[in-house]
């Protein structure tokens, strides 16, 4: 069948006398003016908002190595915290492309490799960060939501408004966080800090409230980062003050409101946080391969690459072995009702979709994955997160190809990012 075809219906669970739908999707043209519609045609209602793109990220490899090729981490080390205005701002912006596997960590590792010490160190330091995260998410999955917990939350109907919109800190960055759907790591810790010191709310809201937004959302480091604030790991929260916001970003609070009656103007009260005992896997992985996934790449016959979340990106190791089948990309319906992401977040996933179009044949579905891929022969690239071993288990992909890490997982210690870079090579 030609990649730009529709398939007819199949029997299955829906529709009138157990017929199934056709629910292939055309593939949208490049560009965000053809992403935003082709999301408000087929995925509007899985999502929490009105489709729109990102006015500061296009989705796709093109924009992604438009990027790399722009990136100079010169004065990252001093300037990478800065806030406002945004031109004080040092921080890379890599990390939407780096979420959906546009630009690999081994990669920007690479690109900084004659940057001047202090920043390289600095920078490399961040990327092994994220290198942690997704060790601790593909070992522990979503127990460390379920097990690493901090001091008890209010109930929900004694919080007040977790970002007050009165402050001009919080207005600022919750409508960047809405808008643009990217935050520098110093205004994340902010907003996490405000939502769980000092409103009292549960973290695992404030983390959805992210994921929901954030084009580079990820299970991993974003989870991670909100244990980090709460101090689940530690017992000492991080606490959110003027002071951060006076030396971050001095141009807010002069404008302030609030100024004179800044709700934040002292350090929080001391806050009682217990810290938990991690999983006994935290402390060893029995099972490192497994955990890994494979080291090589197999040779089978496939007839299709089926796409992740993860592995979108042209370098990704099972699209360049298998460069003469199409791609396939099923929006996940189940998945996405559940989340109810942002339009900006499905913009980007079809602006992305639409540049790969543009060098090899694209197939877009919308269902569940099994249903749309359960008989094809496919090939894909590990990934590192629970949903990926649970859809594999059903679909037994003819071949897996490795994962790109940039440290290889062993059975070492996860309690800390300390303890882990130990054990991996400088």
């Amino acid at each position: 069948m030609d990649h730009e075809g529709r398939r007819g219906n199949r029997e299955g669970p829906l529709g009138a006398g157990g017929v199934r739908p056709d629910v292939r999707l055309p593939v949208p043209d490049p560009g965000p003016d053809a992403a935003v519609a082709f999301v408000g045609e087929h995925l509007a209602d899985l999502a929490c908002d009105t489709p729109a793109a990102s006015p500061s990220f296009r989705g796709g490899q093109t924009a992604a190595d438009a990027a790399l090729a722009a990136l100079d981490v010169t004065h990252y080390a001093r300037r990478r915290n800065e806030v406002w205005p945004p031109e004080r701002r040092g921080a890379s912006r890599m990390s939407p492309w780096i979420r959906h596997g546009l630009l690999s960590l081994p990669a920007l590792w690479e690109h900084v490799a004659d940057a001047a010490p202090r920043d390289r160190t600095k920078y490399r330091d961040e990327l092994a960060w994220q290198e942690y995260a997704r060790h601790v998410y593909a070992r522990v999955g979503t127990r460390l939501r379920d097990d690493l917990r901090a001091h008890p939350p209010r109930p929900p109907e004694l919080w007040d408004d977790p970002w007050p919109r009165d402050m001009a800190c919080m207005d600022t960055t919750v409508s960047e966080l809405h808008d643009d759907g990217w935050l520098v790591n110093q205004t994340r810790m902010w907003l996490a800090s405000q939502w769980t010191v000092r409103a009292g709310a549960r973290w695992r809201d404030g983390e959805d409230a992210f994921f929901t937004h954030l084009l580079d959302g990820s299970r991993a480091a974003n989870r991670l980062g909100w244990q980090w604030t709460v101090g689940s790991g530690t017992g000492k929260a991080y606490g959110f003050s003027r002071y951060q916001v006076e030396k971050r970003a001095p141009k807010l609070c002069a404008g302030c409101a609030l100024n004179q009656a800044c709700p934040v103007q002292d350090w929080p009260p001391e806050q009682r946080t217990e810290r938990i005992e991690p999983p006994s896997l935290l402390r060893s992985d029995p099972d490192p391969e497994a955990t890994a996934g494979p080291s090589s790449s197999p040779a089978a016959e496939v007839d299709a690459v089926w796409l992740t979340a993860e592995s979108l990106g042209d370098d990704d190791p099972a699209l360049a072995a298998h460069s003469d089948v199409p791609a396939v990309f099923v929006f996940d319906e189940p998945l996405l009702r559940r989340l109810r992401l942002s339009g900006k977040r499905l913009v980007f996933l079809a602006e992305t979709l639409a540049d790969l179009a543009t060098r090899r044949p694209v197939e877009l579905y919308r269902g569940r994955v099994p249903d749309e891929l359960g008989e094809r022969r496919l090939a894909v690239t590990f990934a590192p997160v629970p949903g990926f071993r649970r859809l594999s288990t059903q679909l037994q992909p003819n071949a897996v190809h490795p994962w790109p890490w940039l440290f290889r997982p062993n059975a070492g210690r996860l309690q800390s990012y300390t303890a882990w870079r130990k054990g991996m090579p400088a």
